[in-house]
């Protein structure tokens, strides 16, 4: 039996790829190893969104390559988005890679190994519920990619250039790969997409994502749907009116980026710091409970002092419960790149820090408020160092990106993984919660 490791770096919805070579290269009768010198095949799926993510695709690679110098006979493969965008920087970087490929072919990834002809696909892949996937995250929850590409013209994102157009998968395509997943034992499933709330348009459907979330409720055995990636100027009022079911999770993650007027006009963006306050007290008075994630841009070309201080007083306002904070990457091909990189690194990096160490502030406080009460929680599993401490989450808290419940378990009393349970807040830190079960 051949033996397989398979590496997947940046975004969720890179992992969703990487979740379909597996189960094509499983379906072939590859075992799945994480050692590499124990590996026949390294697969190493790529990003190539900013600098940092690239120079980590660079660093495993090396340790790829590495791997095969040691170890006769090792095939290494690189694919995905870093390949799509600088396969020729690449091909010089790494000679010793045996295969390479883009965005297009994830699932000929056995064609590829076997040197075996394939028509190659002239667009970015997109599955669908027949496509074979290996789940690679916890048994209890998964992503779900509803489509691939985007519509949007961000002047800072190369996503467009790598990803290429908008295409939404079938609705029904989705509802059944959910079925599948929710009789598998599935909890959660989590949508994901290069933004969310623009599905169903390319299919002709006026509120794509609504209709789509009416006809995921019937997925038996789905017990959280959850809507990541959203743009903010297309919340609908009927997206919020849906989310009032019980399924889906008072839950937005809503990429803001900056708050200044100039700036957002620069990214190409669609709503400045006053009109993105006035949608989160639409959505707050519409969803009192909703939790709300925003991810932040500093530094980008023309940033002040000023333009920095609009953005800080935007997360102070806002009140965000996530957030995340990326310094701006100079990313060529796209349309601001002209502008330059002239905001120093070490600039971006105290800027973001500013950010985070007040969003810390926000988060402790409006974690305090959850001491005392009752919640439902998805258990993921038991710590490591104690097996008394199960770990799981609540719905206001995303897989991977936010922080998580630990709760604190009797010897009279074991809480199941994998399922949804009762606990009882008992302290909060920064991110963190703590509880314990109830009956």
């Amino acid at each position: 039996m051949k033996k397989a490791a398979v590496i997947s770096l940046g975004c969720a919805k890179n992992l969703v790829d990487s979740e379909v070579m597996l189960g094509y290269l499983a379906k072939t009768g590859y075992a799945f190893v994480t050692d590499l010198l124990e590996a026949d095949v390294i697969v190493v799926n790529t990003c190539g969104f900013i600098q940092p993510a690239r120079q980590e695709s660079l660093d495993v690679l090396a340790n790829a390559v590495e791997a095969k110098r040691k170890s006769d006979g090792i095939k290494v493969v690189a694919a995905g988005c870093y390949v799509e965008r600088n396969r020729d920087e690449l091909l010089t970087l790494f000679p010793e890679i045996d295969y390479w490929t883009g965005v297009s072919d994830f699932d000929k990834i056995v064609n590829i190994l076997e040197d075996k002809p394939y028509l190659r696909s002239r667009r970015c892949f997109l599955y669908d519920h027949r496509t074979p996937r290996l789940i690679s995250t916890p048994t209890s929850w998964a992503y779900i990619k509803i489509s691939e590409g985007c519509a949007h013209a961000c002047s800072f994102c190369a996503i467009p250039q790598i990803k290429g157009p908008y295409r939404s998968r079938p609705v029904q395509s989705i509802v059944e790969e959910a079925i599948r997943l929710g009789s598998s034992g599935v909890k959660e499933i989590n949508l994901v997409s290069q933004d969310s709330t623009y599905f169903g348009r390319d299919l002709g459907l006026k509120d794509g994502l609504t209709t789509l979330l009416e006809h995921l409720l019937k997925a038996e055995g789905v017990e959280w749907i959850r809507v990541l990636y959203g743009y903010p100027e297309e919340i609908s009022d009927s997206l919020l009116e849906i989310m009032h079911e019980e399924k889906i999770c008072s839950y937005l993650d809503i990429p803001f980026q900056h708050a200044d007027t100039l700036l957002i006009q620069q990214m190409r963006r669609g709503l400045d710091g006053q009109r993105a306050l006035r949608l989160i007290q639409k959505i707050r008075s519409k969803l009192p409970e909703v939790a709300l994630r925003t991810s932040l841009i500093v530094g980008f070309p023309g940033e002040g002092e000023e333009e920095y201080g609009h953005l800080l007083e935007f997360v102070r306002v806002a009140r965000f419960d996530h957030l995340g904070v990326f310094t701006y990457s100079q990313e060529e091909g796209t349309a601001c790149f002209s502008l330059g990189d002239p905001i120093k690194e070490s600039t971006k990096q105290e800027r973001r820090d500013k950010i985070l160490e007040l969003q810390a502030e926000i988060s402790y406080q409006k974690n305090r408020r959850f001491i005392g009460q009752k919640m439902k929680v998805l258990a993921e599993g038991h710590l490591e160092d104690d097996p008394h401490v199960l770990v799981g989450r609540t719905s206001y808290q995303a897989p991977e990106v936010d922080g998580v419940v630990f709760i604190e378990e009797t010897k009279t009393r074991d809480h199941p993984v994998g399922a949804i349970q009762n606990i009882e807040i008992t302290d909060s830190g920064i991110y963190d919660l703590y509880a314990k079960g109830i009956e």
